[in-house]
């Protein structure tokens, strides 16, 4: 059987996932399945190394059985091939042996069946998007927690604090990055015009192809960088990149220390930069319980007759805004279930535009909507949130449950849950503003994905199978602009959470209006 044929039967019997995993850097989920991914890949280069391996064997017995004639009976080939079996052989061996190796396609078999395999798994695989959002999610968890470029080549998560590195979080599994990596990094910068980035990564890249540290006199321009990478006379690949990146300086005005302003982009204006990225490094100034007698911790009823066998744990974390935190509310089981029920409908998360809505940069996760009509575990969770919070929780009063999954330094900048515009769709169902928003924690994380209330100025930590709970609006209708909050980038971890948003309608009794703008 030929090698091509082989490989053929194990491609036709391999169930091969045709789905494409496309904008997977905004979901761990999706950075996941593409492990799968490459490891099919490796054993469609296995099956290849084994056969050109036999192939190569067949070749070097070939050269070792002619070889070993050549220094044997052939020292005296007058004698030799007046033998006639030994001139026959030596005829056919040139005429049929010879073509058979020059002229075999088993190399160019093998190779195309490579190429099949990777043919079938390619919409699994990542496209460009996905390697320029995975560097810019490289890039987010440097700004915002200030982290050392240095570190991260190095695998650590490390910021300078009083003149020394001090580490954020020692990964138990990590990786170094190299000079083509940071190279990369650096490229997709130059690429948005980022000159900030462009020029930290580069210089990392040409520390790192010299073998050696790199300080520069000065800040060091993009200039500077791409000559140190042009006369490091390394692999033709990178001068091919350096060549390229040459060429668009030549063609784009100059650049100079005065002209170029390396001062870090803020592509969506935010004004409250400052204080979030200061809360999703720290938990903020929120009050301890010791501090204000009127924040507690208790076992909670809210009076119905289902939570008096098994009250839930219940923390209050702040009164303006009120935010309460419900421990272990869902079970990991429940946890679990919800988050495979989930994983097919994984869809870009999308905000809102003026009467649409649209992705965006400052969001970065996918999420899915689920019905409780079509899952048992959604709808119990349902009425342990309606026994909680006394709400009507039924839709169209409530939206169904929305589970999302972030992604490579997955996050979401301040935001407000509430509509803050009459043209906001969320006034398509007909019921209202938003009044409240139930969080659930479906994971766990290792570093970083704090829940962070900008003007309220605290944040809260991810903590697996809780429930944050916050009222959006005042009792008389108008939004509470200490709701803005924001979803901190995620340092290392795979943070999935459950959001459950209830509308005005149908909250008339559970919630009553009141014409004090203080409640």
């Amino acid at each position: 059987m030929s090698s091509y044929f082989s490989l053929f039967i194990f491609l036709y019997v391999v169930n091969i996932s045709e789905k494409s995993f496309g904008e997977m850097f905004t979901s761990m989920m999706s950075v996941k399945q593409a492990v799968f991914a490459e490891r099919q890949l490796v054993d469609y280069l296995r099956i290849y190394l084994e056969h050109e391996i036999q192939r190569l064997d067949d070749i070097k017995r070939f050269f070792s059985r002619v070889t070993s004639l050549h220094s044997g009976i052939y020292n005296e080939p007058s004698a030799t091939i007046a033998n006639p079996i030994v001139a026959f052989k030596l005829v056919k061996r040139l005429k049929s042996e010879w073509m058979n190796v020059v002229n075999s396609n088993e190399a160019e078999e093998n190779i195309n069946a490579l190429r099949e395999g990777y043919r079938r798994m390619e919409g699994s695989l990542p496209k460009l998007e996905d390697l320029q959002g995975a560097a810019q999610g490289l890039m987010r968890l440097q700004d915002v927690y200030h982290l050392r470029v240095e570190g991260l080549v190095r695998g650590y998560f490390q910021r300078i604090t009083d003149g020394n590195a001090m580490d954020i979080y020692k990964p138990p599994v990590s990786d170094t990055l190299s000079g083509d990596d940071c190279f990369l990094v650096g490229k997709v910068a130059y690429d948005s015009e980022d000159y900030y980035h462009s020029v930290q990564w580069f210089e990392e890249a040409v520390r790192l192809f010299r073998g050696r540290e790199w300080s520069p006199e000065n800040e060091g321009t993009l200039e500077d960088a791409l000559d140190h990478l042009m006369n490091l006379n390394i692999i033709y690949m990178v001068h091919f990149n350096v060549e390229k990146y040459e060429k668009l300086l030549e063609e784009s005005p100059p650049v100079t220390n005065q002209s170029l302003d390396l001062k870090r982009p803020d592509s969506t204006n935010l004004r409250t930069r400052n204080v979030y990225e200061k809360l999703c490094q720290t938990k903020g100034s929120q009050p301890k319980h010791f501090e204000n007698p009127r924040l507690f911790c208790d076992y909670f009823t809210n009076g119905n007759p289902g939570l008096l066998l098994q009250p839930i744990k219940r923390e209050l974390i702040s009164l303006q805004p009120y935010v309460v935190l419900f421990h272990s509310f869902v079970t990991r089981a429940e946890a679990k279930r919800i988050k495979e029920y989930a994983v097919p409908g994984l869809r870009r998360s999308v905000v809102a535009s003026g009467v649409n809505q649209a992705t965006a940069e400052y969001r970065i996760s996918k999420s899915a909507w689920l019905k409780e009509s079509a899952h048992g575990v959604v709808g119990k969770v349902d009425r342990r949130i309606s026994m909680v919070t006394g709400l009507n929780v039924q839709p169209p009063y409530a939206e169904y449950l929305q589970v999302v999954n972030y992604g490579i330094g997955g996050h979401y900048e301040p935001h407000f849950d509430h509509a803050t515009s009459d043209s906001s769709p969320l006034y398509r169902l007909k019921t209202g503003n938003r009044v409240a928003t139930f969080m659930i924690y479906l994971s766990s994380v290792e570093a970083g994905g704090f829940t962070a209330f900008i003007y309220a100025n605290f944040s809260v930590p991810v903590v697996e199978n809780g429930a944050l709970f916050w009222w959006n609006l005042h009792r008389n209708g108008q939004g509470n602009v200490d709701t803005l909050h924001a979803g901190c980038p995620v340092i290392v971890g795979d943070k999935w959470v459950a959001n459950k948003w209830v509308h005005e309608f149908g909250q008339e009794f559970q919630r009553r209006c009141s014409l004090n703008p203080e409640e």
